[in-house]
């Protein structure tokens, strides 16, 4: 063995060590993390977050302040007088009203200074949180135009009638064509078998004695002075050049038709959307909506003085599946063109359960133009059980319009693009309009038709079944006209896409994929509904995806929930890159992004895919079935949960103030769900609230709470912008 050799023998073979302190390099050396004890702190505390940072500084400058105000309050009283107490600063009325320097003190903090806003497709809701009820403003703007609404493409009415050949007249039973007329005729009987089945009389001739004797019966003319109810119309100056160029709520539904110059309605919001079909830029319709809230808070809250709008609060109610951009929208304008102290968001069911005072129930909101439905509990929506369909109150009236000129209504001439028929259709709705079958008979009625320049017109008419089948759409959305609810959609206003990965993420829910899964969409987008977009965005619960289109109504499937067992609620995470799976031996080989066999599937391009699809699908199920799937989406096979949100089911809305409708929604349930008869139980809003307005009650309720975290204010919009969103809503944005 070769022992140690010496330094001496090193440098006479030349291998003797030098070292000169050179580094071999003169890039900088990091040496490796120590990976089993490294920390960081990076965002991990209040402080290095400027959202939670502003509320630390704010409540510490209102501590001072209160200090300051006892100490002078002590200082100036007599000192034979008791000592004041002391105030308790966790639970100060100031506690919401000073955050992000709004600086609000006493009675501000409770509503006075806080304004609160529920738009909607068909009326505004506005007034201060202290008020006891909202003003209640139509959401429609008269712009200067060449043509009126009702001149437009050739003066085509609405309903749409079957075009008259060789300038004949078209018989009223073909007016709308062999679906309509089949689909009518078929409900009429189903009509009559149920009545004879519950013991009530039906007379073999109601129909003929309605069509004949409304055939005969002309109008009766009221001159204009003898009209106690005439209406004032607006007013225009004499020289069009001086006419304004706008306006707003009330005062333009009641513009003539004739009016010189011309005046066109525009609805910003329709079937709870931006209404893009009848805008031909953003900039226009974003201004429209803009300015009917600037002219309503204006006129209705006395608030003339746009400056004084900085000492104000807003709190804005939004749907509860909303689109990222309505949002984002509104609270920039919100903050920088009303130039509000501070914006907070809540979503519709959540206002209403705060109006109402219910900690958990299912609310169904049936609007004008969409229903939306939710179950609520404590305190918080659940996320997949969220729907949202497209059918409202406004289609109960034309279709009741359209029954009535099936049966020659009088008033043959009516068309709702004219604003005094579209008023007089609203009427008849709230008039006549019925669900309970003991008044379903052959009834005589009469109203009366007010348009500026002429006469008074009174009609008289009868009525039969039209009263009870108009609303009963809601169970049977088949007979509303939907042809042209999808025009315009995504015109001008593109979905919102994640900022990494360029995938939609709008909010969606599993319960709304079911609605889309009812209705029978593509494959694809049955895939991509179920795992892309519910699994990620709600938690990971795994929605049942079949393989075979499912049928209208959702019966089999509810009943199959109380015998069958289901997986459980965490589910499994979906595997990357991939569709739904398929089963072992199935003939039908995987899709991939462009519908070719074998090909990897790209999961963002799945989303981007399956959200395409969807806005080409109109979301439409029968309220009874949607009910009972947002409540079976909402419950997740929990049979207690399933009965408290069958038993506190609180329908608002003015689509729902119908005679008799909460009783026959009830009925209709129960026969859906037999096994769950005695616990389905429907009501309104309690203390006599106005179902309208429940929604606003609640958003007054939310902006008066104390400690409330969800203020956001100008200073930190001006640095983070529309990302303190994720910070301040009580919700996962």
């Amino acid at each position: 063995m070769v022992g140690k050799q010496s330094g001496k023998a090193l440098l006479r073979e030349g291998l003797e060590r030098t070292d000169n302190n050179m580094e071999p390099t003169s890039w900088p050396q990091i040496n490796m993390i120590n990976q089993k004890n490294y920390y960081t702190e990076y965002l991990k505390r209040d402080d290095q977050i400027l959202v939670f940072r502003l509320q630390n500084e704010e409540n510490r400058n209102r501590m001072t302040r209160d200090a300051k105000d006892r100490d002078r309050a002590l200082a100036h009283s007599n000192r034979n007088e008791l000592p004041l107490p002391e105030a308790d600063v966790d639970m100060d009325d100031d506690a919401a009203g000073e955050e992000a320097g709004g600086g609000l003190t006493g009675q501000d903090a409770l509503g006075s200074k806080v304004i609160v806003i529920h738009p909607g497709s068909q009326n505004l809701r506005i007034g201060l949180a202290s008020d006891a009820l909202p003003k209640s403003v139509p959401m429609v703007i008269a712009r200067k135009w060449k043509d009126n609404e009702s001149e437009e493409n050739n003066g085509e009415p609405k309903p749409k009638r079957a075009k008259r050949e060789h300038g004949g007249v078209t018989e009223a039973e073909k007016l709308f064509g062999e679906d309509f007329a089949k689909e009518y005729t078929t409900m009429s009987a189903e009509l009559k078998v149920h009545m004879r089945n519950n013991k009530r009389r039906v007379l073999p001739n109601s129909k003929e004695l309605v069509v004949n004797y409304n055939r005969r019966t002309p109008p009766e003319t009221i001159s204009e002075h003898n009209d106690p109810h005439r209406i004032d119309w607006t007013e225009l100056p004499s020289n069009p050049q001086k006419a304004p160029d706008f306006f707003t709520g009330h005062a333009a539904l009641r513009i003539p038709d004739n009016s010189k110059p011309r005046y066109k309605l525009f609805w910003p919001l329709q079937r709870g959307w931006f209404n893009e079909r009848d805008y031909a830029s953003k900039t226009l319709l974003y201004e429209d909506f803009s300015v009917i809230i600037e002219e309503a808070i204006k006129s209705q809250l006395n608030l003339r003085r746009k400056k004084d709008w900085g000492q104000y609060g807003c709190v804005f109610v939004i749907p509860d599946l909303y689109e990222r951009l309505y949002v984002t929208s509104a609270l920039e304008m919100l903050l920088r063109e009303f130039g509000f102290t501070r914006v907070c968001f809540i979503q519709e069911s959540l206002a209403a359960s705060f109006g109402a005072g219910y900690s958990s129930a299912c609310i169904v909101d049936i609007g004008a133009q969409k229903t939306s439905i939710c179950c609520v509990e404590e305190g918080m929506c659940i996320e997949n059980s969220r729907i949202n369909i497209k059918y409202g109150g406004a289609d109960v009236s034309e279709t009741f319009v359209k029954m009535m000129l099936f049966d020659h209504f009088p008033y043959a001439d009516i068309n709702l693009k004219r604003r005094y028929d579209f008023l007089v259709a609203e009427e008849l709705k709230q008039k006549f309009c019925t669900m309970n079958e003991a008044e379903i008979s052959v009834q005589l009625y009469d109203f009366h038709l007010r348009a500026s320049g002429q006469d008074t017109r009174k009609y008289t008419f009868k009525t039969y079944d039209e009263v009870i089948l108009a609303p009963m759409g809601y169970i049977q959305p088949s007979i509303f006209d939907n042809s042209e609810k999808l025009i315009g959609r995504r015109r001008l206003i593109d979905r919102s896409y994640d900022l990494y990965d360029r995938s939609p993420n709008d909010p969606f829910s599993s319960a709304q994929a079911a609605v889309y899964q009812a209705i029978g969409p593509s494959p694809m987008t049955i895939n991509s509904f179920s795992f892309s977009n519910c699994d990620a965005a709600n938690g990971g619960y795994n929605a049942s995806t079949p393989n075979r289109q499912q049928p209208l109504n959702l019966l089999n499937r509810f009943n199959d929930l109380d015998n069958t067992p289901r997986s459980s609620v965490a589910g499994s995470p979906a595997p990357e890159g991939a569709g739904t799976p398929q089963p072992a031996g199935a003939s039908t080989p995987a899709l991939g992004v462009n519908g070719a066999i074998g090909a990897p599937s790209n999961p963002n391009a799945d989303k981007i895919l399956s959200s395409e699809e969807r806005d080409r699908i109109l979301p439409i199920l029968p309220l009874d079935t949607a009910i009972l799937t947002a409540v079976s989406h909402g419950a997740r096979d929990d049979a207690t949960k399933m009965k408290d949100f069958l038993g506190g089911i609180m329908v608002i809305g003015g689509g729902s103030q119908i005679p008799g409708f909460h009783t026959f929604l009830e009925e209709r349930m129960r026969e859906l769900r037999p096994g769950f008869a005695k616990d389905i139980m429907i009501g309104t809003p309690p203390r006599e609230l106005d179902p309208m307005g429940v929604v606003w009650k609640g958003g007054s309720v939310f902006g008066k709470l104390r400690g409330n975290d969800s203020w956001i204010g100008r200073l930190e919009y001006d640095r983070l912008g529309a990302r303190l969103l994720a910070y301040k809503l009580p919700w996962a944005w």
